[in-house]
């Protein structure tokens, strides 16, 4: 009789055990799907991503050309954009512009900050440029060159990317928000910025160009430029799990594209900035021709990549991480 008591408490014993570690199980999975879908859970909706882009590569802007109306208009519409989302001037400037000339054209790049939480001192810069190549000065049919990937759909990001942050109101680090003027003719406007700033207050440089047509790397994927030189592209990744969302190293690297958009400019000077992009550059028919238009990008990737965005750099922005310094030799 003893022996059977003994053997039926070591069978409840055993039911016990399994059940608990069921329940844990369990349990491990309502988290694992409470955090996946944290992150997929991000304010920034598609309406508003397609309101930005519509108004940006509009006919109106003629272009959006350094010294001319159009680029005027461009600028307007991100400084009521960055004052509705509340972000405050830069440093010693009264107005969300910084102002200066290069060849006698009057420019202006259009910055705001949202001031960080305990380590104010310290900023993420996220930018896009917001120029483009103005309009042909000859021939027939549509001769404005809207520029809605090239780089529209960056400055969508920001704005975008701003009012998420605002929302959040939780950034330990201050993030400046960039639009740069001239990088087609040069980095122009990114380069006077890197002129201006102690480059060691610059934690990091989150760069948006042609992020509104699918990769070759597949759907739910982006590239990042420079991904070697330092740790940034990793951290981003790494946030980046459970989200469904991937980054790959930009494969285009005999384009040497880390240089050739405004990342470079604070890149240089020791910066880990970096270009988000997700066109296959190397047969967009559209790249610098006419037929950029809004209407050839999907709303719903530049949506997807701008949410990734956000995900990719939390712990950069929170203080948890720091990324590696560029060295360029």
């Amino acid at each position: 009789m003893k022996k059977i008591s003994l053997l039926v408490a070591i069978s409840l014993s055993i039911v016990s055990c399994k059940e608990t570690q069921k329940k844990d199980a369990n349990i491990a999975i309502v988290n694992s799907s409470t955090i996946t879908q944290s992150k997929n859970n991000i304010g920034i909706d598609t309406a508003t991503v397609k309101k930005h882009l519509y108004t940006l590569a509009h006919d109106d802007m003629q272009g959006r050309k350094p010294g001319t109306k159009g680029i005027e208009k461009a600028a307007k519409y991100i400084e009521s954009e960055f004052k509705k989302i509340g972000l405050k001037p830069f440093k010693d400037l009264t107005a969300y512009r910084q102002n200066f000339e290069h060849k006698n054209i009057k420019m202006f790049n259009v910055l705001g900050v949202l001031e960080g939480k305990s380590k104010k001192d310290e900023f993420v810069i996220v930018s896009a440029h917001y120029d483009h190549l103005g309009v042909k000065e000859s021939g027939e049919g549509d001769l404005i060159y809207n520029g809605a990937n090239d780089d529209a759909s960056g400055v969508v990001g920001i704005l975008a990317l701003a009012e998420y942050f605002a929302k959040k109101d939780n950034n330990e680090r201050s993030i400046l928000f960039v639009a740069f003027t001239a990088e087609e003719m040069g980095l122009i406007g990114s380069k006077y910025f890197g002129k201006n700033i102690d480059a060691n207050k610059f934690i990091a440089g989150i760069n948006l160009e042609l992020i509104g047509k699918e990769p070759k790397t597949g759907p739910k994927t982006a590239w990042l430029t420079g991904f070697d030189r330092s740790n940034f592209g990793k951290i981003i990744q790494k946030n980046l799990k459970g989200t469904g969302y991937r980054l790959f190293p930009d494969p285009y690297p005999k384009f040497n594209l880390f240089f050739r958009s405004d990342n470079a400019s604070l890149a240089r000077l020791g910066v880990p900035s970096h270009t988000f992009s997700t066109t296959p550059i190397d047969i967009d028919k559209d790249y610098h021709k006419t037929s950029d238009e809004a209407e050839t990008l999907d709303v719903g990737i530049l949506t997807e990549t701008i949410k990734a965005v956000a995900v990719g750099t939390t712990t950069i922005i929170n203080g948890t991480d720091t990324p590696s310094r560029v060295v360029i030799e």
